[in-house]
């Protein structure tokens, strides 16, 4: 099919369901998709909206399905009409949940074809409010600096994001389902509206109370409870010396486009990562170089330079702990449209980090959050 479809919605807190609906209306021809008002949130669900009108519109501008933006002028629900009167696409596009008689009758009265998408696509919005959203960590380059007999050797930085929960991701999987586990302890379902450094210090330390023998990682808190992109430089401790953020909208869209899960099974868990471990001084310069590579794409906005940083950090990783090592990481390089790839986190398995083309549907999407949840 060609020419322009109109859909609308509200669009609060974007999830994988509305990124797949998208990707289906699109297929039908140009998509011009119209944002519902701050107000129209508010006198339909009776409630303010979790993400303002101009976050949401820019984060749907984003989408690489969406051709043309707009705020819907209207009220209701039918506050699209007055761009589908004067803007006269081809056709309306609803999904299963949308498809309402007054949507039918406005489309008959103006000769526009109405199109229902009847296929579930993702979770409610409503289910998602209710189901925990406390963020992800996904780590980019620079992993095991965190810990001080890596980083005492040579200091270096880890690059972390902080990630939308746009779904239940697997634990176990390298994305610190553990601390995020804690942080749902301490919390519940959302992150309190604070001082980000002050919840990530809290966070690590109901994590790793006195005496526990295996710390984890600062860069689990820091990247769960600080929004965007943060270069944590770790110079033999276990607290970041420095903390340097990345929060420029576009820049986080640009990346969020480029990043894609890849799932395989995770390791046992009795699997010890440090089991055979050659930590050397040319291992820890591998991975700063890494970090360091991985910073500066991302401020670039280099897909290139950025697959090849994730790839060496790997790379670095698994020569000094081999166990780090999988196969089905080395078949997922060798795929047509990735740029490069790492196993995320200290190698429990679970998912792989792929870079890729933003019009790649290799995985999963991730999104990458800029603000509080």
């Amino acid at each position: 099919m060609s020419g322009w479809s109109l859909t609308s919605g509200c669009f609060d807190m974007l999830h994988v369901g509305h990124m797949r609906f998208l990707d289906q209306a699109a297929r039908y021809g140009d998509l011009f998709v119209a944002v519902a008002s701050d107000a129209t949130i508010r006198s339909l669900k009776g409630r303010r909206p979790d993400v303002p009108q101009d976050e949401r519109l820019e984060s749907i501008r984003s989408l690489r399905s969406v051709a043309r933006t707009a705020i819907s002028p209207g009220s209701g629900l039918l506050d699209f009409a007055p761009l589908l009167a004067e803007f006269r696409p081809q056709r309306l596009i609803v999904n299963y949940d949308g498809d309402y008689p007054e949507k039918r009758l406005l489309c008959e009265r103006l000769g526009i074809e109405y199109v229902v998408i009847q296929q579930r696509t993702g979770p409610h919005t409503t289910l998602l409010r209710e189901a925990c959203r406390i963020p992800f960590r996904i780590d980019l380059a620079g992993g095991w600096l965190d810990q001080p007999f890596v980083s005492r050797l040579n200091p270096g930085a880890v690059i972390v994001a902080s990630l939308e929960p746009l779904e239940e991701y697997n634990v176990r999987s390298g994305l610190a389902t553990s601390t995020r586990r804690t942080a749902q302890q301490l919390w519940g379902t959302r992150l309190p509206c604070e001082d980000p450094i002050t919840l990530a210090r809290l966070l690590f330390g109901s994590e790793n109370p006195p005496g526990k023998e295996e710390v984890a990682g600062s860069q689990d808190a820091l990247g769960i409870c600080l929004p965007g992109v943060q270069r944590l430089h770790y110079d033999g401790e276990y607290w970041p010396a420095t903390i340097e953020p990345c929060v420029e909208l576009e820049t986080l869209d640009w990346l969020s486009a480029r990043l894609r899960l890849v799932e395989f099974p995770a390791r046992p868990a009795s699997t010890s990562i440090l089991e055979g471990s050659n930590v050397t001084l040319r291992g820890a310069i591998a991975l700063s170089q890494s970090a360091d590579q991985c910073w500066q794409a991302i401020q670039d906005r280099d897909e290139l330079r950025l697959g090849k940083s994730i790839t060496a950090c790997y790379r670095a990783q698994i020569e000094m702990f081999p166990k780090m090592k999988v196969r089905e990481l080395e078949s997922v390089l060798e795929e047509d449209c990735v740029i490069g790839a790492k196993l995320c986190g200290a190698g429990g398995g679970g998912y792989a980090l792929t870079v890729c083309p933003a019009d790649c549907q290799l995985g999963l999407p991730v999104r990458i959050r800029a603000s509080c949840l």
